[in-house]
């Protein structure tokens, strides 16, 4: 494994809720990327098929129609979306982490904010899932588990994962620093409106995401990668189409910003706000080792006989079949079907096996 590692972090908008041309064009964006020299491609949170930021715009009696639709473009772990990103990680030989609204097999209103690493394989590393979602996005996903609470090795390191306020958890943020986390990522929405430009203004989205990317790799000494959701006009036109009054909240609410973090929690590399693209930035991982003499917070710098901490890993079902029946040649709910396979070989218009 060598030590540098080109990382990308998207800064792009997905087509507004429509998880099949977001897939291609999140495929257009791996290209790009992997044609640029980058081996890590970070996508922001639920980009697939999209960020509900309408829970912040209106009460929930009035979207009724969009929790529809979100839970509808909402994606299946083992399902055409997920199974083209693989396939396309696998032909680039490039490592991707994906945010999702992920759709569930038991329920067709329950969804959850996911996010899925990817290696240059092919094969899923890791599937976690939001453990709380933040304000109102209690009005759209349920809460996760700690299945997903784990540091992937890879090639080019070893590769975090917290999604949005998650970075804000010490405890979340503890038990991945105590895998050995040298590449965190973090992913957040477009912009995260707070209060009416008239109501004493809104949250500093930018600097609290830089102040939490800081922080974390700080005290774990590793790098941060800090991708942000991007709001096109298209999705803007549709929020203001609904409703004109939103229309000073959208344009004077700040837009998220996506960037990158050292050891010491230094911004390094490329830095995007305003403009949709992919930043890059290079990261040395041997400079994670010297900053573990002055606090390793998982190793001499702890008191372990006064704190002791459990992390719960199961992966949490609503329920449990016992089947008296042999039902060994029954596939799995969660399996691609044939439909749905053929159908990701179709995105972007060729067999994705070839």
């Amino acid at each position: 494994m060598s030590s540098l590692v080109k990382v990308a972090a998207v800064h792009a908008a997905p087509v507004f809720l429509d998880r099949t041309a977001t897939t291609e064009k999140a495929i257009s964006i791996l290209r790009e990327a992997a044609n640029a020299g980058a081996e890590l491609i970070a996508f922001p949170e639920t980009y697939i098929p999209a960020f509900p930021v309408w829970a912040a715009l209106w009460a929930p009696i009035d979207n009724h129609d969009l929790f529809t639709l979100i839970a509808e473009q909402s994606v299946a772990l083992h399902g055409p979306e997920i199974a083209a990103i693989r396939r396309e990680a696998r032909a680039l030989g490039v490592i991707v982490s994906m945010g999702i609204s992920e759709s569930s097999t038991a329920s067709v209103g329950a969804i959850w904010n996911s996010n899925v690493l990817i290696g240059s394989d092919g094969e899923i590393l890791n599937h976690h899932r939001k453990l709380v979602p933040t304000f109102y996005e209690k009005l759209i996903w349920a809460a996760g588990d700690g299945a997903g609470l784990k540091v992937s090795s890879t090639p080019v390191g070893r590769i975090g994962n917290l999604i949005c306020g998650e970075n804000t958890n010490p405890l979340a943020r503890y038990a991945l620093i105590a895998q050995a986390e040298q590449i965190h990522i973090s992913s957040w929405p477009p912009m995260w409106p707070t209060r009416r430009p008239s109501g004493g203004g809104n949250f500093n989205n930018v600097a609290a995401n830089r102040i939490r990317a800081s922080a974390h790799s700080f005290e774990a000494k590793a790098y941060g990668i800090v991708t942000a959701g991007y709001m096109d006009s298209a999705m803007r036109d549709f929020l203001v189409a609904r409703d004109p009054s939103v229309v000073e909240v959208i344009d004077r609410t700040q837009r998220a910003a996506s960037f990158f973090v050292d050891p010491t929690g230094e911004t390094v590399g490329e830095m995007l706000q305003d403009q949709e693209g992919i930043a890059y930035a290079e990261f040395d991982l041997t400079r994670c080792i010297e900053p573990k003499q002055f606090h390793d917070v998982v190793g001499y710098y702890n008191r372990f006989d006064i704190f002791d901490l459990t992390v719960n890993r199961k992966r949490l079902k609503p329920v449990t079949f016992l089947d008296i029946a042999d039902s060994s040649s029954v596939p799995e709910l969660d399996e691609v079907s044939p439909q749905d396979d053929a159908l990701s070989r179709s995105y972007n218009g060729r067999n994705l096996d070839a």
